[in-house]
């Protein structure tokens, strides 16, 4: 048999009911005996109560204990013997004015059968909110943190009704203690020991407390809640029951709930997803009880005001019925949340803005733009502010607020060369060009004056523009010009009409560069923001070439070269300081002639002294580097040696090198230079055509024939007297032919032997090919003869 116990602190199967009476009957006394049957008389007084507590602590009542322990093999007598003693302790504790231990760690839990919201609650029913506006107060239902569940950790409402399954723990103090932790039963009774059962559902929790007390006090417990007696009684509700609710209607998902008995009506409307938003009404919720309605629920009351008086506690058997909604209109446009909003009897368009939060910033206030159903079309009604208060929305209505024009009704700008450009306000004092000007703090010294425009917004709303001389404005020979909204005057500054000014300098010196052109300044000038001159600089040989700004057509020149001896140390001298820049002049520093940086080349592999080398001039050579890193090693193997410059192998023989220095193939050494002198190799490649590509030993006396042979011969498509020899060193040699005689390569250790292929022959024909042409050559040579013996 499966029992709940939905009033424990937690919920048992039947196998930890057993397991738990098991350790309470047994686990206290198993020291004291052997046989079930002598377990309860070994028990000592603290035994029985530290049973008793934790008896109480587990949440099962009595005759709950009694049935499992005879499951366990327990007697009647075990049971009847355990009830006797635990009755004996409490009347003595009672005699003697102590306490009894109570259940101090009640705590309130919400049954475990309660329904849970489905995750697609609302996944089938949710709008393209991108493409239609959403539905005012659908976004309630669809937020995850705001489920409505009950507070279990408040004060127990006074009007809560007791019902089968509520838990009720009554705490006596004072002159007499107990304390009675009491299921209600399906009958709606509690069962005190030795008292009869107590009829408290349907009551409220106040009613139910004032019923027990009275039962109590009759009962035995003298005085028991009657001031002055020294006994006091606490009745609290432990843990509560679940009750069913079903809604009905236009909800996400009909059917039947099972909530806890604190319930709200919004939990429950949680559960269900809430309204539908395509159908359901939001405004004329029922809950429905024995058949008549005792409350409506509107949620924009709780929306847009917090008011949560009509969420009011389910009862058992409850019923929630979501109307269909009657007036939906949509709010559109530049209010502060455009959505679709449902509109009861009796309310105006005014209300509808409220429900939207009124226009936005930038709403144009003057009209409201209504598109309305007829019967047949829709048609324009033009709502004027005056008449929000009076106007009575229709179903399906679309209402538009407009946005205000981008335009200013009063603006002047003044952009360019003033002090403090922006816009300003047309009013008395800026009427006219030069109260904008004056009003801008004045003209900038770069302000070009010979000329300054007005751009003016035409009645076509065509732009056109006006020029006037700003100078003999400014200075009262011309009339000031008035100004109209919209005007924009531009007065440009000299800068803006000519091309933009710069100096350049190339070279030797750290930060070539270009940069602005100031006046005064000197060649040194220049240098000095450049960095100042690199070590290999000729500060002897500085040359400005100028641009020839006039028409060049009477000299044949296109530039001006100047040339300076200037200080290395940038000290000033009368020729550099009489000598001022021009916009566009190119200054070049030159580098001396024979100045190098360090350059440097690498020697690695059998060297005695491997490593880099710095190059002393211009004249060393290969040999001369091998001579300074102290000559070969004796495992040096020159026929492989590879000589590199700037990463690629340059086909070099050392070993004729070191022999005769004076060859050509000593080369001169140049910065970034590698030379690597292998070891002896002793493997010989063959690749390309051949039956077997792959790596042989050297062997002394094998010929160009003899690898071959060994990597299997050559291929169908070998071009035979094209293979070559590619040594070590990186040169390379072919096959030659004289006549009919072949003369083959030598072969080096270290070598790669190449037979290329012969190239696709594209145009030779298939087997298919030729049978077709032979084919048609037969056809045509029979026609042929036919006709010549006719």
């Amino acid at each position: 048999m499966c029992i709940k116990d939905k009033l424990s602190h937690y919920h048992f199967t039947t196998r930890q009911f057993i397991v738990l009476t098991w350790l309470l009957l047994t686990g206290i006394g198993l020291g004291y005996a052997q046989r079930p049957s002598t377990r309860v008389d070994q028990l000592s007084d603290d035994q029985v109560v530290e049973f008793y507590r934790r008896a109480q602590a587990s949440g099962l009542s009595e005759a709950q204990i009694e049935q499992a322990a005879m499951s366990q093999g327990y007697t009647l007598d075990d049971i009847a013997k355990m009830r006797r003693r635990i009755a004996e302790i409490r009347s003595k504790v009672n005699r003697t004015g102590g306490q009894t231990v109570t259940d101090t760690s009640i705590g309130r839990t919400l049954p475990n059968d309660l329904s849970r919201r489905l995750p697609d609650s609302l996944r089938f029913y949710k709008r393209d909110t991108i493409r239609r506006p959403v539905v005012f107060g659908a976004s309630l239902f669809e937020n995850a943190n705001l489920s409505f569940e009950p507070n279990l950790r408040i004060a127990t409402p006074r009007n809560y009704v007791v019902g089968p399954d509520d838990e009720i723990t009554i705490d006596i103090s004072g002159a007499a203690s107990d304390n009675f932790r009491l299921k209600v039963s399906p009958e709606g009774a509690v069962k005190v020991p030795n008292v009869p059962p107590i009829l408290v559902s349907g009551l409220t929790i106040e009613q139910a407390e004032q019923r027990i007390i009275d039962r109590l006090r009759k009962a035995g417990y003298q005085g028991l809640g009657t001031p002055g007696s020294g006994t006091y009684a606490n009745v609290t509700l432990t843990n509560i029951r679940s009750i069913r609710v079903t809604l009905v209607g236009e909800v996400v998902r009909p059917g039947t709930y099972t909530i806890s008995s604190l319930g709200t009506a919004f939990n429950a409307l949680y559960l269900a997803g809430g309204p539908n938003p395509e159908t359901g009404s939001f405004r004329r919720i029922s809950i429905i009880r024995g058949n008549r309605v005792v409350r409506t629920i509107d949620l924009y009351d709780f929306i847009l005001r917090g008011d949560r008086k009509d969420n009011i506690r389910l009862q058992d058997d409850d019923v929630i019925r979501v109307a269909d909604y009657n007036t939906r209109v949509e709010m559109a446009g530049e209010v502060r949340r455009p959505a679709i909003f449902e509109v009861l009897p009796g309310e105006t368009l005014k209300d509808v803005l409220s429900f939207a939060g009124g226009f936005s910033d930038e709403a144009y206030r003057a009209t409201i733009t209504l598109r309305r159903n007829t019967d047949r079309e829709r048609r324009i009604v033009t709502i004027t502010e005056d008449q929000l208060a009076g106007f009575v929305p229709q179903p399906g209505d679309k209402f538009t607020v407009g946005r205000i024009l981008n335009r200013y009704e009063n603006r002047v700008q003044v952009v360019g060369a003033v002090m403090r450009p922006g816009d300003y306000a047309l009013e008395p004092g800026v009427t006219t060009v030069r109260e904008l000007i004056n009003r801008a703090e004045g003209l900038r010294q770069d302000a070009f004056r010979n000329r300054a425009n007005i751009f003016r917004e035409r009645g076509d709303m065509e732009r056109e523009n006006l020029a006037f001389d700003l100078g003999k404005l400014m200075k009262g020979e011309a009339a000031d010009i008035p100004l109209m909204r919209q005007d924009s005057v531009v007065i440009q500054s000299i800068r803006d009409l000519r091309e933009a000014y710069y100096v350049m300098i190339e070279g030797a010196v750290n930060r070539p560069d270009t940069f602005d052109f100031v006046r005064n300044m000197s060649v040194s000038d220049l240098i000095a923001q450049a960095g100042g001159f690199q070590e290999g600089a000729t500060a002897s040989r500085v040359e400005i070439a100028r641009r020839i700004r006039r028409d060049s057509a009477s000299t044949p020149d296109n530039v001006i070269i100047f040339r300076f001896n200037l200080d290395r140390d940038l000290r000033l001298n009368p020729q550099d300081a009489g000598f001022i820049l021009e916009p566009f002049d190119i200054a070049y520093v030159r580098t001396a002639a024979y100045y190098e940086p360090q350059q440097q080349v690498y020697i690695a592999g059998e060297i005695r002294h491997p490593g880099n080398y710095a190059i002393l001039n211009r004249t060393e050579r290969i040999s001369n580097l091998i001579e300074r890193a102290g000559g070969l090693k004796a495992g040096a193997y020159l026929p492989g040696a590879q000589y590199r410059r700037f990463g690629e192998l340059v086909a070099t023989d050392i070993r004729m090198v070191l022999e005769n220095p004076n060859i050509e193939e000593n080369l001169l050494l140049k910065g970034g230079d590698t030379l690597y002198i292998p070891g002896r190799s002793e493997i010989v490649k063959i690749e390309g055509a051949v039956l077997n590509p792959s790596a042989t030993s050297f062997e002394t006396g094998f010929t160009f024939n003899d690898y071959i042979s060994q990597a299997g011969g050559y291929t169908d498509n070998a071009r035979r007297s094209k293979a070559y020899v590619i040594y070590p060193s990186g040169r390379k040699d072919r096959t030659r032919r004289f006549l009919w005689i072949k003369s083959r390569p030598s072969i080096e250790p270290g070598s790669i032997i190449m037979v290329p292929f012969k190239p696709l022959d594209t145009t030779k024909t298939t087997p298919g090919e030729r049978v077709a042409l032979f084919s048609l050559v037969g056809t045509m040579l029979i026609a042929t003869l036919n006709l010549v013996f006719r």
